[in-house]
């Protein structure tokens, strides 16, 4: 498997409604992503932080095996921070303070080494940073990017253009109608493969996601939580899964894709128990296994 993402790497204070507080925390769209695929196989990563970056976070990196190759310590840059408060429900959240630093500045290079990928997420960044990542893989099999309501409404034209560069879009079901402008999210995600993706998937929280691709439409609903902490990159442990999984069984048919999901639901249903990589760093691919063969008997009606 040759799996790679880029995307952001954080430092995240996240506030919840019942008044609980984690200052200062690991985070950033890769992050969650890396940690989730790293239960399928090898995954690499290409990210910048600044030199205020805490040395202990590393750590956590080499916990769960990643390739850090391409993470560039970016000395006079300050590391992206988030401060978001969730509000009532766990699925609305405000944010509070949001500090770009390096993650306004250019992507570091892609190693040598890993030029060979095949599997390619660019998590959430920068549209322009997410194409020009793209040149450096010319034996690419999969392309799949994440946006946000930032670049939807700041960089659309860019974003549009990155579109009919890659095979799938993952984006939550806001964004979805703010980008397309559809309250309902088959017709939005209808709209978005009209706009060149091969696919694309809708996450609605707690609600699931939907796979819209050209051999047909797959949903599945959220794993049933009885506990959730932090939903704080659910999306992104959704993505590492279901990416995780594609580049190991290495098959991009639809049914593997709708099978991908599945994995994908399961892990961020494990990511929702705690704050930050709390849980995934005590996650055992035996439970993995365990959640998601209970996951898909119950689905089996």
């Amino acid at each position: 498997m040759s799996l790679i993402v880029t995307g952001s790497i954080g430092i995240d204070t996240i506030e919840t409604p019942d008044g609980q507080k984690a200052d200062s925390v690991l985070g950033g769209s890769s992050i969650y992503f890396a940690a989730a695929a790293s239960y399928f196989g090898d995954v690499r990563l290409v990210g910048a932080v600044g030199e205020d970056f805490p040395e202990a976070f590393v750590g956590d990196f080499k916990h769960f095996d990643v390739d850090t190759t391409g993470l560039e310590v970016r000395k006079g840059s300050k590391t992206f921070r988030w401060h978001g408060k969730y509000l009532e429900n766990m699925n609305d959240r405000e944010t509070i303070s949001v500090d770009l630093n390096v993650l306004a500045e250019d992507l570091p290079p892609v190693p040598d080494g890993y030029k060979d990928s095949q599997y390619i997420f660019l998590a959430n960044t920068h549209p322009a940073g997410q194409m020009a990542l793209l040149e450096n893989f010319p034996n690419r099999k999969l392309v799949v990017a994440d946006t946000m309501d930032l670049w939807i409404n700041t960089e659309k034209a860019v974003l549009t253009d990155l579109l009919r560069q890659i095979d799938g879009l993952v984006l939550n079901d806001s964004e979805a109608e703010l980008l397309t402008g559809e309250s309902n999210v088959i017709v939005a995600a209808d709209k978005i493969v009209a706009m060149g993706p091969k696919f694309v998937v809708v996450k609605k929280g707690a609600h699931g996601a939907i796979l819209r691709h050209d051999d047909g439409v797959c949903a599945l609903p959220a794993y049933p939580a009885r506990k959730v902490i932090d939903p704080t990159g659910a999306g992104d442990s959704f993505a590492g899964g279901m990416m995780g999984y594609l580049a190991s069984a290495d098959d991009i048919s639809y049914a593997t894709l709708c099978k991908a999901m599945a994995y994908g639901t399961v892990v961020a249903s494990f990511n929702i128990e705690d704050f930050s990589l709390g849980r995934l760093k005590t996650l055992e691919k035996a439970e993995l296994d365990q959640r998601y063969a209970e996951f898909t008997a119950m689905l089996n009606v």
